[in-house]
């Protein structure tokens, strides 16, 4: 028996079922896997109680000290369950997508290198292996079809030594690639239909405040029909269908800006956001192993969505050739900031396996591979217009066209292809706005959720014709934004209010003191007085990012145990946030300390039955209303760990499920002891509320009774059978799902739709004994069910978190490098949960948004890195020297009151400094680039 848990290794080791499949799910160092490695990697966390911090991230040891808590470093002798031996495969990709493919010639490896397996989309094809519908067809490209992008895979060779594998891959990498992988005669690129089209149309009232002639949230958001890759759109008729009368809004607005009054300035401008790597940490892998004599697969894998994996998986299982009776998946710790949210590479290496059978089969990137085939930032050209009244400096209206590419495979491009488009406002408010976008269908790697996810390009490309008008008009580049800046109450760009209190203005307000601004003429002077041959440059950077997806949910599991350890579950998966660490953190609003046991990327939840159907986007009123007689309907199972969703959304559900225990079960526990014996106990005396309970140093008080340590509440708790645990699930479109629960005859409205309650050890048998499990948790039939309308969907966004930049720049005049010389930001997100995590965050986010500006790029195509030749050598990422290091300095705005809740920005913080540094370049030496990156060589072209 395991003592922390309460759940026996018998239990852990029962499999839930999916579509007929057994699953079992046990993240690597869980208590579940800990169990048979007879050991715990983990740090347990020290917190402190006086000011809620903590010294350690819980995975922090593990990973500095080298410990195996990555797939990648995983080897089937560090499972203890696996066959000792190691097999190795390796994928042929084709670097032309020009011309079809016509087979594959290994000769050069000779007999000596001849793999020992060779798979190709023939054997695919025969025994039913494909990839889930959402990844696409030709998981490996059959003979005679052109490749679809540059990178396509085209067969798999597996090696069961690693010698053999090693020389053959050094082998394979010295040849032309084209004489491996071969071609036909060129025929040209595939056409196809861009993958997605949008179109937000807002045209507001009077005010900002009062009803919108037309939004997407109110009306309807346009899609286009597409022919011949072309969008066409609906008429614009303002008496016709809904989607005609938008169009004639937004022809309104064309010819507003067409042909504008001389009371308004125009400017046009055209911006380009280049294609990146995500450059993860971690490069994709999966080592799989499939049993055919018990018909069991097992998987380790990194993932930021262990569910959608095992879903997924589930669809191409039910239908390869090959049985599976039971699926093992050991998700792991990761780094991917969208590299690892639903990317194909697990799907490959479970391939791998069924052609391997009986022998574990690792299938790795080296850095070359990782290059041509991860997942990439979307490349974007942005066509800008903007209409400001010359008079008062308001924007009067603004018109945005967005052409995304990508790539080959469409994975998230339609999600960020309208992300883009609803960003583009970032903390303006705009009275009239018309945002189209189109996501390409092209011969490029396949893009998906990169850290951004569309917002970086889009803002940054705002903040830079911002800056670009304010210098039009004459005004100082902060007062302009300031008097267009988005205030609480006002509406985005769908024509949603944005929730609580927006405060882009305050961190504006903070930065526009700041000496590096109030000072940046003077400063410009004296240096380039002291520095001949030099220009120095401030610039000015502000954004706003919403966090979440629109369809947000996750599973929270909180027990207290009678000794008065804390264990929690937690659906989200850790990949390098700290969202491990916050979550247990968390907690101690209603426990007085951190969690001491917490495991993530948990798939299994029997004891909370949830059920789901159809899409949250695009599910109709109709199905919905139907869908929820079902009192375990959800519109999401589940969230991968992506948008910035830890800090807000999975925060919700973990406070809101620890509320649970608190209320049922320690207060009533505390309730009982301060009540014990003659009178009434030390609590007659006084009026004793639990809106006045108080954690202080651990113990619990309220109205000056006796501090009660969460051992002896817990120990109470467990001997009058209260509620020592409880799961919740949690969804979000925009606003939380909510439901009246009924608990030991309390009815009260929570922001759950699902919730069970388990009790203590000496409650009565049937309390302890029932529960879809046995593990005594009472499934709770909510009532009086709300969920946000579908309608809601249109919002678009309805969470920010607003950041300012200024950046400090001295550039070269003979060489052209830009020198980032300092940078200063100034946040806001709420309370935050761990300080160390949010600076980190910042940090992190700043790097990456100031090698977009300056140094990253990557071209789209057969120069790109489909074709195989790409590593950190020709590939720059910012360095210790590029960054600032020791001239940086962040600050985060203090909540507006103790219950603000925390904001995701893990993104946000990533953007403003890439028009900050554009906008100082242009104050430097008097030219806008609205290409990125900004490179030296451009420079140079600027000054000579």
């Amino acid at each position: 028996m395991n003592q922390r848990t309460g759940v026996s290794r018998r239990n852990l080791l029962k499999m839930g079922a999916a579509g007929g499949l057994g699953v079992w799910v046990a993240p690597l160092f869980s208590p579940a896997y800990a169990a048979l490695f007879e050991s715990r990697m983990l740090t347990p966390i020290a917190f402190n109680g006086a000011d809620g911090s903590v010294k350690f991230r819980v995975d922090g040891t593990a990973k500095v000290t080298g410990d195996k808590v990555f797939a990648y470093d995983i080897r089937s002798r560090d499972m203890p369950h696996w066959p000792q031996t190691q097999s190795h495969a390796l994928l042929l990709r084709a670097t032309f997508a020009d011309r079809a493919f016509t087979g594959i010639d290994i000769s050069a490896l000779g007999d000596d290198l001849k793999p020992d397996r060779i798979v190709t989309a023939e054997d695919l094809a025969r025994d039913k292996i494909a990839f889930p519908g959402f990844y696409g067809d030709d998981m490996l490209l059959p003979a005679g079809k052109t490749p679809a992008y540059l990178g396509h895979a085209v067969a798999l060779l597996i090696y069961n030594d690693f010698v053999r594998f090693r020389y053959a891959k050094t082998r394979l990498r010295s040849l032309d690639n084209n004489s491996v992988v071969q071609g036909g005669p060129v025929t040209g690129p595939l056409e196809r239909e861009p993958w997605a089209g949008f179109r937000y149309i807002r045209v507001g009232g009077r005010t900002a405040f009062d009803d919108d002639s037309f939004s997407t949230l109110k009306d309807t958001v346009l899609f286009p029909s597409f022919k011949k890759r072309q969008a066409n759109w609906p008429d614009a008729l303002m008496d016709g269908k809904v989607n005609e009368q938008g169009m004639a809004h937004a022809k309104a607005i064309a010819d507003e800006l067409d042909k504008p009054g001389e009371d308004l300035l125009v400017v046009s401008r055209e911006y380009f956001s280049q294609s990146i790597d995500t450059a993860a940490l971690e490069p994709d892998n999966a080592n799989c192993w499939y049993d055919p004599d018990k018909q069991e697969l097992h998987m380790v894998v990194p993932t930021q969505g262990p569910v959608e994996v095992v879903e997924s998986m589930t669809q191409m299982l039910a239908k390869a050739g090959f049985p599976v009776k039971n699926l093992f998946l050991h998700p792991c710790y990761t780094v991917g900031y969208g590299s690892k949210d639903h990317y194909n590479f697990p799907y490959y290496g479970a391939m791998a396996a069924f052609y391997s059978p009986g022998k574990p089969v690792r299938l790795a990137n080296d850095r070359f591979e990782q290059f041509q085939t991860s997942l990439k930032r979307h490349s974007i050209r942005m066509q800008y217009r903007m209409a400001v009244e010359k008079k008062s400096g308001l924007i009067r209206s603004f018109k945005g066209d967005f052409q995304l590419d990508g790539g080959g495979r469409m994975n998230f491009t339609p999600s960020v292809t309208l992300v883009a488009a609803t960003s583009a406002q970032s903390i303006y408010y705009l009275p009239k706005s018309d945002f189209t976008a189109v996501g390409l269908a092209t011969r490029a790697i396949d893009c998906g959720s990169a850290r951004g996810y569309g917002t970086l390009q889009a803002m940054g490309a705002t903040e830079m014709l911002v800056d670009d008008v304010a210098a039009q008009l004459g005004l100082d580049p902060v007062e302009f934004r300031l008097r267009n800046v988005l205030k609480s109450g006002m509406k985005n760009s769908q024509g949603a209010i944005p929730g609580g209190a927006i405060r882009a203005d305050e961190v504006m307000l903070k930065l526009q003191k700041h000496p590096l601004w109030t000072s940046r003429a003077k400063r410009k002077t004296e240096y380039e007085t002291a520095n001949p041959g030099k220009r120095y440059g401030v610039g000015f950077g502000c954004v706003q990012k919403d966090f979440g997806t629109g369809a947000e949910s996750c599973f929270v599991r909180v027990e207290i145990t009678p000794e008065g350890a804390i264990v929690m579950r937690h659906s989200g998966a850790e990949m390098g946030t700290g969202m491990q660490t916050s979550q247990a953190v968390v907690v101690a609003r209603w426990f007085g300390r951190a969690a001491d046991v917490i495991e993530t990327s948990v798939t299994e939840w029997s004891d909370l039955p949830m059920v789901t159907s159809g899409d949250p986007y695009l599910s109709s009123q109709a199905d919905q209303d139907k869908a929820v007689a079902d009192p375990a309907w959800t519109p999401s199972y589940c969230s991968p760990s992506s948008a910035s969703n830890s800090a807000y959304y999975f925060s919700h559900g973990t406070r809101e499920t620890a509320r649970v225990v608190f209320e049922h079960g320690l207060w009533p526990a505390a309730l009982s002891i301060w009540g014990a014996g003659i009178g009434g106990g030390q609590s007659a005396p006084h009026v004793v509320r639990i809106d006045d309970a108080r954690w202080v140093n651990g113990s619990l008080t309220c109205a000056g009774m006796e501090p009660l340590t969460l051992a002896r509440l817990a120990r109470r708790a467990h001997e009058q059978g209260f509620v020592t645990g409880a799961i919740g699930h949690t969804f979000n479109r925009w606003q939380w799902a909510e439901a009246d629960f009924e608990v030991d005859g309390q009815n009260q409205r929570r922001p759950l739709d699902g919730l069970s309650v388990r009790y203590g050890d000496n409650a009565p048998e049937a309390r302890r004994k029932t529960g879809a499990t046995g593990g005594g948790y009472h499934f709770i039939t909510r009532k009086k069910l709300f969920y946000p309308p579908i309608q809601r969907n249109n919002a678009g966004v309805t969470y920010y978190a607003a950041i300012a930049t200024i950046a400090e720049v001295s550039i070269d005049r003979a060489t052209g490098k830009v020198d980032l010389m300092s940078h200063q930001s100034v946040l806001e997100c709420g309370n935050q949960i761990v300080k160390q995590l949010v600076s980190g965050q910042i940090q992190g986010g700043i790097a990456m948004g100031i090698g977009h500006a300056l140094h990253e790029f990557l071209p789209l195509y057969e120069d790109g890195p489909g074709n195989g030749t790409w590593n950190f050598n020709r590939y720059t990422l910012p360095r210790a020297a590029d960054v600032a290091v020791w001239s940086q300095g962040a600050e985060v705005l203090p909540a507006l009151s103790d219950t603000d809740p925390p904001k995701g920005m893990g993104e946000v913080v990533m953007i403003a400094i890439v028009p900050a540094i554009v906008n100082a370049v242009a104050h430097a030496i008097g030219h806008r680039f609205t290409e990125l990156p900004i490179t030296a060589e451009k420079i140079r072209g600027v000054l000579q």
